[in-house]
């Protein structure tokens, strides 16, 4: 299984790669990861479940997607409740942008689309905190089409085991739309995103353990091995980044001052006990940036969670 980089820079298989296919649905069938957003192709839970997962773990999403539904079991409930309890929902995920990014865009499919989230792609992306991933994993995950969704585990895999070498971001789009089985998105991303994060790991990849090994082009070129290439992750365009330390971070200040909101509104001289932040011009900018992301507001000389009512 090679590849090649044809003149117009996109990825080009000679021939048509089925024992990678073959292996890795073979193992999926028997060891996919029971996930509660894999059990449904309501595209409003795949939508919420896609931002939700956005940075964050799956372990730590479960839980709160499970309330999150049942607090707002469809997309117009969603859509027509306060902004503050959508917030306050998002508790537990952090990135809260994330939350007024997701009731935006239920506003949006209420009022452009009826209350149908769009199967198309186009409608997708020109929804509030939806790009690429997002729509290509709705339209995968609730629509069956055949499309590729492309996060940082199915990179990863497709730049080792399909390709054997560093791809950009277009071939590596190019090559997962081009690998998925016919009528078979869902489950063969969820394969991928799966083997990459239990066997095709950033760092440490378990090889000798991997399911598909005997049709990995990395491993059959020398892999991680004494003598073996360059890992061709490292440089593909889709990659973990190296995160930032979180504590003393601007995420931290901002996620206790949101934290704190939460329980109520805070008067401007407990901001600084609220936010964990005595720098009185970073503390302001801070302030700033959550009313800027429609996260707070002001209201009577204290800060609080937006009162919009969204209707």
């Amino acid at each position: 299984m090679t590849s090649s980089p044809s003149d117009s820079g996109v990825v080009v298989l000679e021939g048509r790669p089925l024992r990678f296919q073959r292996l890795l649905q073979a193992w999926h069938h028997s060891e996919s990861r029971p996930l509660p957003w894999r059990d449904t192709h309501d595209p409003y839970r795949i939508l919420v479940s896609e931002i939700m997962l956005q940075q964050t773990q799956v372990d730590r999403v479960e839980p709160v997607y499970h309330a999150f539904l049942r607090r707002f079991p469809d997309i117009q409930t969603l859509a027509s409740s306060p902004l503050a309890d959508v917030v306050r929902a998002w508790q537990g995920l952090g990135y809260n942008r994330r939350a007024v990014s997701l009731h935006r865009a239920a506003r949006a499919v209420v009022e452009r689309h009826g209350g149908r989230v769009p199967f198309d792609l186009l409608s997708l992306r020109a929804l509030p905190g939806v790009g690429d991933y997002t729509a290509r994993a709705v339209l995968a995950f609730a629509f069956g089409q055949d499309v590729g969704p492309v996060d940082v585990n199915v990179a990863r895999v497709l730049a080792r085991a399909a390709a054997g070498r560093a791809l950009r971001r277009s071939e590596v789009q190019h090559l997962a739309d081009t690998l998925v089985p016919p009528g078979q998105a869902a489950t063969w991303t969820a394969g991928l995103m799966d083997l990459g994060a239990r066997y095709c790991t950033a760092r440490a990849p378990r090889c000798p353990a991997c399911p598909v090994a005997a049709a990995c082009a990395w491993r059959t070129d020398g892999g991680p091995d004494a003598g073996g290439l360059c890992d061709p992750a490292a440089t593909t365009a889709v990659r973990t980044r190296a995160q930032q330390p979180f504590a003393g971070s601007d995420r931290y200040h901002r996620g206790r001052l949101v934290e704190t909101l939460r329980r109520g509104p805070v008067e401007c001289d407990a901001l600084p006990d609220a936010a964990d932040l005595d720098d009185t011009g970073r503390l302001a900018a801070l302030t700033r940036s959550l009313v800027d992301d429609g996260l707070a507001e002001w209201n009577d000389g204290s800060l609080r969670l937006p009162t919009d009512s969204g209707a």
